[in-house]
């Protein structure tokens, strides 16, 4: 969802959101953001510092140096998006974002092919004994026996994880004339087909085929250490492992007693599970030296080609969120096609007013002024409210409805979440739902905004167990309804409880409930007037003509008087509205 125009209510400018940058990024992707915001790069800052001067930015670069902690992201309070330039995400406490409605979003693609390069030069320094060989040369030998190397053409090379890197691997091995297999059970059996690539069922079947073992899958839980002592033990003695993914998905100290066993051949290791590795007598420090193994210190991504790409990707995906934009690569939001948003976005606007509107206008909390008449200044009862949210028409045939969702949330919570600092978008509104709780029921219904005479409508139900002037809904719940369309661009309200209406829910508008009898709009234009209240538009709703009227006092109609003014009004000014000649009931609202 859109973070705040830069442009203020009065028309002036506010200082135009900040992006910290603590890593390096191409100047091609900085020159992206540096026309549209303030970009400050600051290299080397420790934890303590970083701490102490995130607060003031809405975005935030990284690579895998800096730790993007729970306790930094709750100092955050106005980060929008943490960006990381490149793929892996372990220096990123995810959960701790979503919670605080941080997108997080990386750069999958920009160094697959550095990744898949760095991999196969790897494989053919351990079979060639490139590493062990440099260092004999180097030091005045000529070991050509000794370092007797072997071909790859032929090997079966297997692939735990065949995503894009995965697969970018085995179509370059399939070059060399090796033979692919891999296991993955998230596979895409038909782009591992097109890549010759043969999937198996089981990591035991591949362990035990392998000549040459790498791995392409995230670090998580169930990756974390999949490679141990009795993995290790089921392989060829002559099998070969790589890793140019991430350090501890393999048991470092089980495969440094395997090579040193002689049980594993060899080894091209680019990360490691501490980066830098310790000094001294660590397993990492000892596979680093060890002579079978070729290291390499977390090179996968480190090619010109892929800095610029994964900068500039970062810097796009960064820009589109702080103008409200998608992402292409959020890690913790919803994947929406572009030309789905365009549908979506200008509802997202529609839904948050609808949501605004009623916590205003229908909730009697203590952020409206609600008067009726016989019940002046009264707030209304507290009370609990369940929410259906219906999408109709072309709008319920779409993949992911979760901005609208969220936008419901964010516009009923408005006032509380103001005054929190809390940020509400599609990335925590669930967990936000949840914590306030706030029961929605989303509906999809294909029918309903055409034969109204536009194509996607939104229909708000809230159903509590207190009211005034409502409706009835089921099981004897009191129930107001909101309906609403987009045209050109532009969000309408077509309906209040039970009156029918046609208005754009923007800025200070006065909502009155009257008898519809000549004379009641040029009371409270009167009235108004005398208080100084400019009034720029006005609509009159008439109770639905499917809903028919409950004729009130002395057998007269109902209506709605819906006024737009130019500011907020004093309760003395609401309360002189409402008597026998002027409204029933009046309330403010400010959208």
């Amino acid at each position: 969802m859109p973070i705040p125009s830069n442009s203020a209510a009065n028309g002036t400018t506010s200082p135009r959101p900040k992006i910290l940058i603590p890593e390096k990024v191409s100047p091609d992707g900085l020159a992206l953001l540096q026309s549209s915001f303030e970009v400050d790069e600051k290299r080397g800052l420790s934890a303590e510092e970083l701490q102490g001067i995130i607060a003031d930015y809405h975005g935030l670069i990284i690579r895998s140096e800096t730790k993007v902690t729970a306790s930094l992201l709750d100092a955050a309070k106005k980060l929008k998006v943490v960006a990381r330039a490149g793929v892996g995400i372990d220096n990123v406490d995810v959960e701790a974002a979503t919670k605080n409605g941080v997108i997080v979003v990386n750069s999958p693609v920009g160094n697959i092919n550095a990744a898949a390069e760095h991999t196969i030069a790897l494989m053919m320094a351990v079979a060639r004994n490139i590493g062990d060989a440099c260092a004999s040369l180097k030091a005045g030998k000529w070991e050509r026996s000794r370092l007797t190397g072997i071909e790859v053409k032929g090997k079966t090379l297997a692939i735990i994880g065949v995503g894009k890197v995965g697969l970018t691997v085995a179509r370059a091995a399939k070059g060399l004339g090796m033979n692919c297999i891999a296991y993955d059970p998230y596979a895409n059996q038909k782009l591992a087909a097109a890549a010759s690539v043969k999937l198996v069922s089981t990591l035991a079947s591949i362990l035990t085929e392998a000549d040459f073992l790498t791995i392409h899958t995230p670090l998580i839980a169930s990756t974390k250490g999949m490679i141990g002592a009795a993995e290790l033990a089921t392989m060829k003695p002559s099998a070969r492992i790589l890793n140019v993914a991430r350090g501890g998905m393999i048991d470092e100290t089980a495969l440094l007693s395997a090579l040193e066993a002689g049980t594993i051949a060899g080894a091209g290791i680019d990360v490691f599970t501490s980066e830098p590795p310790s000094d001294g007598d660590s397993s990492a420090a000892r596979l680093i030296a060890h002579p079978k193994v070729v290291a390499t210190p977390h090179l996968g991504a480190s090619t010109v080609e892929a800095q610029e790409n994964v900068s500039i990707d970062v810097c796009e995906q960064v820009r589109a969120i702080l103008t409200g934009e998608l992402p292409r690569s959020a890690v913790n939001a919803p994947i929406i096609l572009p030309e789905e948003y365009r549908t979506l976005k200008p509802f997202v606007e529609l839904v948050e007013r609808m949501g605004a509107l009623y916590m205003q206008h229908f909730a009697r909390t203590a952020h409206s002024t609600v008067l009726t008449a016989g019940a002046e200044g009264s707030a209304g009862p507290a009370f609990s409210t369940d929410f259906e949210l219906a999408y109709e028409g072309a709008l319920a045939g779409l993949n992911t409805t979760k901005p609208l969702f969220a936008a419901l949330v964010k516009g009923l919570l408005k006032p509380i979440t103001d005054s929190e600092g809390l940020n509400v978008n599609m990335v925590n509104a669930e967990l936000v739902a949840r914590d306030r709780g706030i029961a929605v029921n989303e509906q999809r219904r294909r029918q309903g905004g055409d034969a109204e005479g536009y194509s996607s409508s939104v229909v708000l139900r809230a159903r509590t167990g207190a009211s005034s002037a409502a409706g009835t809904g089921p099981s004897g719940q009191d129930e107001h309804v909101i309906a609403g369309f987009v045209s050109n661009n532009t969000p309408y309200i077509s309906k209040l409880s039970r009156f029918s209406t046609s208005f754009v829910p923007d800025g200070a508008l006065l909502i009155c409930r009257n008898f519809d009898s000549p004379g009641k709009i040029g009371i409270v234009g009167q009235r108004l007037g005398k208080a100084g209240v400019n009034i720029s538009a006005m609509t009159v709703a008439p109770v639905d003509k499917e809903i028919g009227q409950d004729e009130g006092k002395d057998g007269k109609n109902e209506a709605l008087m819906i006024l737009k003014i130019d500011r907020e009004v004093e309760d003395e000014v609401i309360k002189n509205l409402i008597n026998e000649e002027g409204v029933l009931e009046a309330s403010v609202v400010v959208l």
